[in-house]
């Protein structure tokens, strides 16, 4: 199948938290046209099994499919580091499939001044190991400690941000044990750039909080420009969907 520069770009994740990747990649390629695709039926998938997850992004991946996306990104770290490699085979050549952990991790070997990393994330993505196993695969000179922090995403959803709750949470977690004397820290979920600063903020700014919507437009440009597939010009129609919807 052959693609061309007209098709969508397709995004997805269990709820709204991709959308601080649609958001990045609009600022960076405003000619690209995309359609963005929000789980909220099975939100989070944090804590879904690796089958279900699989299950509900192979279904989404589908739908992105039929719309003839030229890209399918994976907008979830969750489905990225569980459902990516059998979602890669699937999909084949009718579309370029991406997700949002490569990006990162290739971000973090060209910068050689990382020694010590923490990446937080939900228990999906933690219990995977994946953001470890990548950058020691190509860097023993890393040290990357993990946290699950499970409460953030539903503390998300439901607008708990920039209050005394969200606070208590981020600070709970953030004070581990497993977190002290790191240099940067890896927001390994696209929902938490939404609380980067509060982040941020926790840690006296002293601490470099990498935010992977940005990393991961960046490097969606750079792998359209070298496909010849980066649309220049012409009018955008965005489309969003979601699988349910409570008011």
């Amino acid at each position: 199948m052959t693609l061309t520069k007209e098709q969508p770009i397709g995004i997805f994740d269990s709820g709204v938290g991709g959308l601080t990747v649609a958001h990045a990649i609009k600022q960076l390629l405003p000619n690209e046209t995309f359609i963005y695709f929000g789980d909220t039926a099975h939100l989070p998938y944090g804590d879904k099994s690796a089958e279900s997850i699989l299950h509900y992004s192979k279904k989404i991946t589908e739908f992105l499919l039929e719309k003839n996306c030229k890209v399918i990104l994976v907008a979830c770290n969750s489905a990225s580091a569980v459902a990516f490699t059998s979602l890669n085979a699937y999909v084949g050549e009718k579309a370029v499939l991406m997700n949002v952990i490569d990006p990162v991790v290739e971000h973090i070997l060209q910068n050689k001044t990382y020694k010590k990393i923490g990446v937080i994330g939900t228990k999906a993505t933690i219990n995977s190991g994946t953001y470890e196993e990548k950058i020691k695969e190509k860097s023993q000179d890393i040290e990357v400690k993990s946290l699950a922090t499970p409460l953030l995403v539903p503390m998300i959803e439901e607008g708990f941000v920039y209050d005394d709750i969200s606070n208590a949470i981020i600070r709970a977690y953030l004070s581990k044990k497993e977190l002290k004397n790191i240099q940067s820290l890896i927001l390994g979920c696209t929902h938490y750039p939404i609380i980067k600063n509060q982040i941020s903020k926790f840690y006296n700014f002293d601490v470099e909080v990498l935010d992977s919507a940005r990393i991961v437009a960046n490097d969606l440009k750079r792998t359209l420009i070298s496909k010849d597939l980066l649309r220049s010009e012409g009018k955008t129609t965005n489309q969003f969907f979601i699988s349910d919807y409570t008011p």
